[in-house]
């Protein structure tokens, strides 16, 4: 599986953000896909993922009320709108996604960065 992610780049407190992962390859039909994040200096932490069936969601507590996750099975695509954007929220956001069923293992997008400045 390869996925590849846009959408990053710098943006000032409060403004809005919107990524996007294409997933392409040997795909599983029923999946998980999502976002992690780093910043410089902290571990790579959840940010938030959805299901491939009933689109349930789970969202960090830092992102909630702010961040949006969806999905276009048809496309094989998941996004991530970020609203009221915060300098904390500054990191390289990973793709993640990983397939329901035998011999599935976690994949991981190369990372696009996000900055926000105060």
């Amino acid at each position: 599986v390869q996925l590849v992610e846009s959408g990053g780049g710098l943006v000032q407190a409060g403004g809005s953000l919107r990524l996007s992962c294409v997933a392409s390859g040997s795909t599983f039909r029923l999946n998980v896909m999502g976002w992690y994040r780093q910043a410089p200096g902290k571990q790579r932490e959840l940010v938030a993922l959805i299901t491939s069936g009933a689109g349930s969601t789970n969202y960090a507590d830092s992102v909630k009320g702010r961040f949006t996750i969806s999905r276009d099975n048809s496309k094989n695509t998941v996004y991530l709108q970020m609203n009221s954007l915060k300098p904390e929220d500054t990191a390289v956001y990973y793709c993640y996604y990983k397939g329901v069923g035998k011999g599935s293992d976690d994949y991981w997008g190369q990372g696009t960065q996000v900055a926000v400045s105060s």
